[in-house]
């Protein structure tokens, strides 16, 4: 049982492995659909994964030019207002003119490829390049947490390696790149990382060792996490004997409803531009 030969990694997939390399197999090796939820009450998750979609939706929309009150007009949920409200009023100041909402990235990773869609890269040729996440938790982690998330190292690494169309062809360098993880519920408290070439090459290193290890799995059935507290919100969670009801939405600081990983079904085409 091994990954298909087309198979791109994205920080998702690799999130998956780093936490639990049973959850790994099961979803990105077998690609098995289990008929259990994430977090409960289930259709207060549901919605929240809904309003979550949809936020990322309004932004985008807003970043690529259609008007403020034009789309203020289509929401009618109270929380999906309050996100936007605080968006509008306190989203991100400073950021380079130039924007690239939804932008797709890819970039080789040892054998295979790695890809990112980034919510919104704020790019000047030459200067500060900006990775913005906006991000739709009820509760907000600590900023270790956050440091340690594959995301933050995946996202800049990517942008150094597969930005440079965004760079005016130039190769772009670690001290170009920050990155800003934005909290519609908590629109004052940004969690901003810099980035620089120590941390670029510790993370070349580490997703490349990551990669091989992956395409070097053994055959069988891979290890369930030593901690517990990965089984609460993992659907897999009664397959692997590991409990049945899933954790409380309350107590999720996860990211809803806005994941990178595009599945099989990827093609990339749908990348403007590739650069290696």
């Amino acid at each position: 049982m091994r990954l298909p030969a087309d198979f791109v990694f994205s920080q998702d997939s690799l999130q998956d492995f780093a936490d639990c390399r049973r959850r790994f197999q099961l979803t990105h090796v077998l690609r098995l659909a289990w008929p259990a939820v994430e977090a409960e009450p289930v259709l207060e998750h549901e919605l929240h994964l809904q309003m979550g979609a949809a936020f990322h939706r309004l932004v985008h929309q807003h970043v690529s030019g259609v008007p403020a009150d034009r789309l203020e007009a289509s929401i009618g949920d109270e929380e999906l207002r309050i996100w936007w409200t605080n968006y509008l009023e306190q989203r991100p100041a400073g950021l380079p003119e130039v924007r690239h909402s939804e932008l797709l990235l890819t970039a080789p990773l040892g054998s295979r490829r790695l890809l990112a869609r980034y919510d919104l890269v704020a790019a000047e040729a030459g200067g500060r390049m900006v990775i913005v996440d906006w991000k739709t938790s009820r509760r907000k982690p600590k900023r270790e947490l956050v440091a340690e998330r594959l995301q933050t190292r995946v996202y800049p690494y990517l942008l150094v390696r597969g930005g440079m169309h965004l760079n005016a062809g130039n190769a772009v360098l670690p001290e170009q790149v920050e990155m800003v993880y934005w909290y519609a519920a908590f629109p004052d408290e940004p969690e901003v990382f810099e980035y620089g070439a120590a941390q670029f090459d510790s993370d070349g290193s580490y997703l490349a060792a990551l990669a091989s290890e992956i395409d070097r799995l053994p055959e069988g059935d891979q290890p369930l996490t030593d901690d517990r507290n990965q089984c609460r919100y993992c659907v897999y969670r009664s397959l692997c004997r590991r409990g049945v009801g899933a954790g409380p939405l309350d107590e999720s600081s996860d990211e809803e409803g806005a994941g990178d990983d595009l599945g099989p079904t990827f093609e990339f085409g749908e990348v403007e531009e590739v650069a290696y």
